[in-house]
């Protein structure tokens, strides 16, 4: 990722990191301390880190890479476009994962940001050690009707740690905001013979009918998922 940037981009984020590493300093007796100098940067990546323009930005093979995928477009192993906005929450993950952040910084980033960083923050999830403590991020983020934001969300981190409730109605919601179903992480081991995800999609395709509107091309394919012989996942 980091060839990708320009070569002043670099050298701010070299600097970044170097912030992101350094431990926080405690509070003095005059109040609370100012965030993090590298939360300052998590902010700016957006400004600083932009891909070259007119640079035809491809996602290389998993195996290419060393370090695990970052938060790209990847599905399937193909190499899918790599635009300016994933070489920007690349940037940001790297930054959260060089200062080790925790819950409580993660959830403060999310909900203090912006929209672009609040994608961010949501594809860095599955790289970060948060257990389940981000999931009512995921759910903010569900509650939107910014595609941006849901197709973040129905990462591999929801895939994991949303209950069989919560996950069947992210589905759901991205069916009914455009959201492609391909963009939802582990899609067919968790909807495969879920017979109450497959009784949602029936009633969903009922009332879109119902009021004359069209059924969502990836409707069909779900519900044969669901309607198959294999025992649902209640759990993730």
């Amino acid at each position: 990722m980091v060839p990708l940037l320009r070569p002043e981009a670099r050298d701010w984020l070299e600097e970044a990191l170097s912030d992101a590493a350094q431990r926080p300093v405690a509070a003095g007796p005059g109040g609370p301390a100012a965030p993090p100098r590298w939360e300052l940067h998590f902010a700016a990546a957006g400004r600083r880190c932009r891909a070259p323009d007119g640079q035809d930005l491809r996602a290389r093979p998993a195996a290419q890479d060393g370090g695990g995928p970052p938060p790209t477009a990847r599905r399937r192993g193909t190499a899918a476009p790599l635009g300016p906005a994933d070489v920007v929450d690349a940037v940001r993950l790297l930054l959260l994962r060089a200062a080790a952040a925790g819950p409580a910084t993660v959830d403060r980033l999310y909900r203090q940001g912006t929209a672009a960083e609040r994608r961010a923050v949501l594809r860095a999830l599955p790289h970060l050690a948060l257990g389940d403590s981000a999931v009512p991020l995921v759910e903010d983020a569900l509650r939107t009707n910014d595609t941006g934001l849901l197709a973040a969300a129905v990462g591999p981190y929801a895939a994991r740690h949303l209950d069989a409730h919560g996950w069947r109605h992210a589905v759901l919601k991205c069916l009914g905001v455009g959201v492609p179903a391909a963009t939802v992480a582990d899609l067919e081991r968790r909807a495969r013979g879920d017979a109450e995800l497959a009784r949602m999609l029936v009633a969903h395709a009922d009332e879109r009918t119902a009021a004359g509107r069209c059924v969502p091309d990836d409707l069909p394919r779900l519900l044969a998922l669901a309607a198959g012989d294999s025992a649902p996942e209640d759990s993730p």
